[in-house]
Order: C-alpha cells, then sequence, then structure tokens
C-alpha cells in the first residue's frame, strides 16, 4: 500500500525534483549552480546554498545566527536580513550564481524576502 502525499509534500518535491534534475543531468554547455534551499517556521527562517553534485553545504544563515541579533525572526525583515546575509557569505565563498529552491513553501512574504534580500546582496537567480 501507498502513502499518499499531501499537496505540501507534492510540491516540496516537485521543486527539489527539477532542480536537481538540472544540476546533476547538466548540459556540459550550461554551467551548473548551487542550490539556495529556503525553510520557514512561525519563528525563524533559514537558508543554505548547497551544491548537489558534491552533496555539500556552503553556506547557510538564518534568523537564529548572533550575526543578526535580531528579537523578532518571524517577520520579513528578519528574512530580508537573512537574504542579505546569506549573499555576503556566499560571495566570501566564491558562489555568485544560484537557483532558488522555495521548497514546499509558496513564493510570497518571507520567502520572498529573502530573494529579495538575496538579489539585493549581489547573488544572480
Amino acid at each position: 500500500m501507498t502513502k499518499r502525499l499531501k499537496p505540501a509534500e507534492r510540491r516540496k518535491f516537485g521543486v527539489r525534483r527539477k532542480l536537481r534534475k538540472v544540476n546533476i543531468n547538466h548540459n556540459p554547455n550550461r554551467e551548473v549552480r548551487p542550490r539556495l534551499s529556503v525553510h520557514r517556521t512561525n519563528k525563524a527562517i533559514y537558508a543554505q546554498v548547497i551544491d548537489d553534485i558534491k552533496g555539500v553545504t556552503i553556506v547557510s544563515a538564518s534568523t537564529l545566527d548572533k550575526d543578526l541579533a535580531l528579537k523578532n525572526g518571524g517577520n520579513v525583515e528578519a528574512a530580508e536580513k537573512v537574504g542579505k546575509l546569506i549573499a555576503e557569505r556566499a560571495k566570501k565563498a566564491g558562489v555568485s550564481k544560484v537557483q532558488f529552491d522555495r521548497g514546499e513553501f509558496i513564493y510570497h512574504g518571507r520567502v520572498k524576502a529573502v530573494a529579495e534580500g538575496a538579489r539585493a546582496g549581489g547573488l544572480e537567480f
């Protein structure tokens, strides 16, 4: 018997499967980009730049980092700061172009703020 997936799970697996397929089965004429993965909870938001081919996390940032010193990590302003911080750390690691992985979350609100902050910080999607 197979378990039915909930719509959020189906959306998450579908988005990630497409992004990984682009990187792993890449065309030699096209460059391979790391994935900027975003996860959000009610209290915090997390972002990671992941290299799917090597299977490692290059850099990460969240509202829980001591560098940000935020009182409330569950709002749009905090998410935008996380986006700028992840862009800054990715630039130091030598990453300038990424694919945005929103996971199961709709591109709206805090997820959108992370993307806009990362773009403002210099990352290209």
